[in-house]
């Protein structure tokens, strides 16, 4: 079967299976859901199931590709696959977090989003052509940038033994669309299997993303709008709680005040022979003093105030994306220079960072120390933009 019939096969298969929610329940190993990383053995592979797309041809007649440089031994596990695809394809790539499974499951429940997996086999013949031409794609990678929370290991190492053993992928290049269920297991909406093309990968994707948004969509709304129900609870019992101490803080100050001034007025007077009268207590005094502060809001100055100006406001949102997976996002003034966003980032403390640069991602352009003075407006960044830290060698 030529390339192109393996496509169309795999197209028309897909939109006959493509249906429901929960496509396959994939129960995670002990590994991934205690948080350990170590490797597990494969499990005896069993039938594929509906819904999967595999692409056959034959493998590419071309000369084997030359061996990944070697991983520093000091790259964390986490982070080997992002530093060996680096190292072979070049850093124009989706963003990987290199973080663990179970917390990237976290992030897209937190972000309301769906996790795209990668399985990488370095020693498949697809892999190399896959990486190279689909998947460091720019529409590929613009696509998964902005729709999903990427993740993606070594099949031989760490949780990419768990996840092999787990997903049991049928043939290489193999991606997966999951969403999580519980602690202890994924539900598989989608798997690609086999090499595709940029333009095929995104059309599942997206198929994938319109088919499934709409229950997803519901459960994560109810979820975040208990939990900013119970936000806005807990705000208002702190800010209850405070008050109720600083009056209290109050009281207990005038209370000691008036006692201290009585003493110091009785003791005047005997030395005088006045007869001193007692003034009111320090209850009546704040109660006094309550109303005249009324007054004194009713009877103040009839000045027209101004609005703040939208010049003034922060009105550029810049998210900053760093190599451990961390990001943090912050409002800036589109007449702020790039100057700002460097202060910014070097605040923050991340470990670490070291000698660093600024790049956008598509289309690639590093801001570095040549682009300090420009302005954010300038650089385009206004309304949003998403930044990448990109280590200095």
């Amino acid at each position: 079967m030529s390339s192109s019939s393996a496509r169309e096969v795999a197209a028309e298969s897909s939109r006959n299976t493509c249906s429901g929610f929960a496509r396959t329940v994939a129960r995670l190993p002990a590994s991934i859901v205690q948080g350990l990383s170590r490797s597990i053995p494969r499990r005896a592979p069993r039938s594929r199931p509906r819904g999967v797309h595999v692409h056959q041809q034959q493998p590419p007649q071309a000369p084997p590709l030359a061996p990944p440089s070697p991983t520093p031994p000091f790259v964390p596990e986490e982070l080997y696959f992002f530093s060996a695809l680096e190292q072979q394809y070049g850093s124009h790539h989706p963003f990987f977090y290199g973080c663990r499974f179970s917390e990237v499951l976290g992030i897209a429940r937190r972000e309301g989003k769906h996790v795209f997996v990668y399985l990488h086999e370095p020693d498949h013949p697809y892999t190399g052509p896959f990486c190279r031409s689909t998947l460091c794609s720019d529409v590929v990678v613009e696509f998964l940038d902005a729709n999903f929370v990427s993740w993606a290991a070594v099949t031989g190492r760490g949780e990419g033994s768990g996840m092999a053993a787990s997903l049991q992928p049928g043939t290489f290049p193999f991606c997966a669309v999951v969403a999580p269920v519980s602690s202890e297991s994924i539900t598989v909406l989608q798997r690609v299997e086999g090499p595709v093309t940029p333009s095929e990968l995104v059309e599942i994707l997206q198929r994938t993303i319109d088919e499934q948004s709409v229950a997803f969509r519901a459960l994560t709304a109810n979820e975040q709008a208990a939990a900013f129900r119970a936000s806005r609870a807990e705000e208002e019992e702190r800010r209850r709680s405070a008050l109720r101490i600083r009056q209290e803080q109050d009281a207990a100050y005038l209370e000691s005040l008036w006692k201290d001034q009585e003493k110091q007025r009785s003791t005047k007077g005997l030395h005088e022979g006045i007869v001193v009268k007692p003034k009111a207590s320090p209850k009546y005094q704040c109660q006094a003093a309550t109303e005249t502060d009324k007054t004194t809001q009713i009877r103040a100055p009839t000045h027209k105030e101004t609005a703040p100006s939208h010049r003034n406001e922060a009105n550029t949102k810049i998210m900053i994306r760093f190599p451990n997976g961390q990001r943090s996002q912050q409002g800036f003034l589109h007449t702020d220079t790039i100057r700002e966003i460097y202060k910014y980032v070097n605040s923050l403390g991340i470990p670490g960072i070291g000698q660093y640069q600024l790049v956008r991602s598509y289309p690639r352009k590093t801001y570095g120390h040549q682009q300090l003075a420009m302005t954010l407006r300038d650089a385009g960044f206004h309304p949003s933009v998403t930044l990448y830290i990109e280590k200095l060698q």
